[in-house]
């Protein structure tokens, strides 16, 4: 594999001149906003070790006070503002700047507006200290954002330059979150197209920051990498084809794809709007299993539905799974792709450790058809057969990434007129009962498996999503969180030599080599039924507390 220097890692998406020239006005007015107290010395930058989690630690740049409280998951953070034993302001500030000092070594966000996160947390704090009580669940939460999520007066995009934006408004989710007391600080980076396992767009590449010769995945690498850094504790990702739940693998953090219309979309950026075959849903991406709960349960507890008439009203139940025994299948794979050796290696040890729990009942799941599946959402994806995002490109001057070129590619990919829309829905409404139909026959509450082949992928690799894109096709809600383990070359190693399932799994297997994925997180995923959110999220609960007893 080539040695790419740091500065050649992050190099963004390349254009024509015009496109060079906006580009770098881009990146110039954020590199601007990075205070010069929280530069990193250049001897780190010009060579940071693989490893760079542990740099806002070691640098010398944060105060001991701020390393506590970015230590912090989201929920002790609302905790403690509540208690008064944190203020807002200090807490953002704190965030802030340990974020600025993620993005120079991971290039993770597009915008920093910590003075205005701290205005904010200014008003909080007064409300707090007049009325002696916090003004909702998340008062004075820092929380991260994916750039398609438009914050008035803030950079966002949807995945092209061309669809660039200074907001002017708050979309629906903002507007939510910050009545519900949350502050906003920085925006983070996504990739072209926003249909991308990988994040790299005009603002450079993001690195994971475990292992920086991986991707953190996309399309939320930017909120994965910086929650991974400690500059968030909890971040605002999309997920239409595994856009939260692969870069929260990637980086060892929890994530969850709600079902889709139960957060609001309203007013985020995509490069196609009404095209509906699938819908995206947003979600938390955070440091602990109970902070996904704290976001879900705040926003559908706001009632979106009285603000996004697309939004249905379903509530957060908790269910108890002490009256019956949570019944968990295995899904070793996929039957098309064999995920690598470490993902291999924790799905034994979880089956291991839950058979052998009294708590849960566990069998063998068999997945359905998933190629064929797979191959209907990806038609789905582009029912224009990519004209649209032809036409962006050229518009902006703006190349085509490879993973751009690779997804809008035939066999899956082509144009249709209506009645072969209609058709290839028709396909979609097929395979969706048939698959509801296998899922009842199996007699499982949810599914364990794996949320991708593999860990964190070499960039510009990912080109098979079938792992998250297929719960995606269902509407199945999924949660993902870290194991605990890592990918380890002296252990994670092919045994025996392996006869490939596909043509997919043949190139998967090519990718693999142990010593390159040295240190990445292996992360696994929860899976239940439509609108089953609260179970995927207790399921998970009781699963990752077995699986690391």
């Amino acid at each position: 594999m080539t040695t790419l220097s740091f500065r050649e890692k992050i190099k963004g998406v390349g254009g024509d001149a015009s496109y060079e020239a906006k580009a770098r006005v881009l990146r110039e007015q954020l590199e601007a906003k990075i205070p010069a107290s929280l530069r990193l010395p250049p001897t780190i930058l010009e060579d940071p070790p693989l490893d760079v989690t542990r740099i806002p630690e070691t640098c010398c740049l944060l105060t001991p006070e701020e390393l506590a409280i970015t230590e912090l998951d989201a929920t002790t953070v609302c905790q403690k503002i509540a208690a008064g034993e944190l203020t807002a302001v200090e807490t953002v500030a704190a965030f802030g700047r340990r974020a600025a000092i993620a993005h120079q070594l991971t290039a993770c966000l597009v915008d920093f507006f910590l003075d205005e996160g701290i205005k904010q947390a200014q008003q909080l704090d007064e409300y707090f200290r007049k009325e002696g009580k916090v003004i909702g669940p998340l008062h004075g939460l820092p929380i991260s954002v994916k750039s398609q999520f438009p914050i008035k007066g803030t950079i966002g995009c949807g995945g092209f330059l061309v669809k660039m934006e200074t907001s002017t408004e708050d979309c629906d989710m903002i507007s939510i979150l910050r009545s519900l007391g949350a502050v906003f600080y920085v925006k983070t980076d996504q990739p072209q197209s926003l249909m991308h396992l990988e994040s790299q767009s005009v603002y450079g590449r993001v690195l994971n920051p475990h292992n920086t010769n991986l991707t953190p995945g996309g399309s939320s690498g930017g909120e994965s990498a910086l929650v991974a850094m400690k500059g968030s504790c909890m971040g605002l990702g999309g997920d239409g084809g595994g856009s939260i739940r692969c870069p929260a693998a990637h980086c060892g953090i929890y994530g969850i794809r709600p079902s889709s219309r139960t957060t609001p979309t309203a007013g985020f950026l995509f490069y196609q709007n009404g095209s509906d075959g699938t819908f995206a849903s947003l979600g938390p991406m955070c440091r602990s299993a109970r902070d996904m709960w704290l976001f879900l349960d705040a926003v559908l507890g706001s009632n979106p539905a009285n603000r996004d008439p697309d939004v249905l009203p379903v509530p957060l139940r908790m269910p108890d799974l002490a009256q019956k025994k949570l019944r968990v299948g295995i899904m070793m794979h996929d039957g098309v792709v064999i995920p690598h050796p470490p993902t291999v290696r924790a799905l034994q040890l979880a089956k291991a450790k839950l058979e052998a729990s009294s708590e849960v009942e566990v069998v063998d799941y068999i997945p359905y058809d998933h190629n064929r599946g797979y191959s209907i959402i990806r038609e789905l994806y582009f029912e224009d057969g990519g004209a649209t995002i032809r036409r962006l490109l050229k518009e902006g001057g703006e190349d085509m990434h490879p993973l751009t070129e690779w997804v809008i590619s035939p066999p899956y990919v082509k144009d249709h007129d209506a009645a072969q829309v209609w058709k290839l829905r028709e396909k979609r409404d097929i395979y969706r009962r048939e698959y509801s139909d296998h899922w009842w026959s199996q007699n499982v509450d949810v599914v364990l498996c794996p949320p991708f082949q593999g860990t964190a992928s070499r960039h510009d690799t990912a080109k098979y999503w079938g792992y998250t894109a297929i719960w995606n096709l269902l509407d199945y809600p999924g949660a993902v969180f870290p194991t605990g383990l890592f990918a380890d070359p002296s252990i994670d190693i092919y045994q025996e030599p392996l006869r490939p399932m596909s043509a997919a799994d043949e190139r998967n297997i090519s990718l693999y080599d142990a010593a390159v994925f040295t240190g990445a997180p292996v992360s696994l995923q929860t899976i239940s039924r439509r609108f089953n959110d609260a179970l995927v999220l207790a399921a998970q609960d009781v699963i990752e507390r077995i699986i690391k007893s």
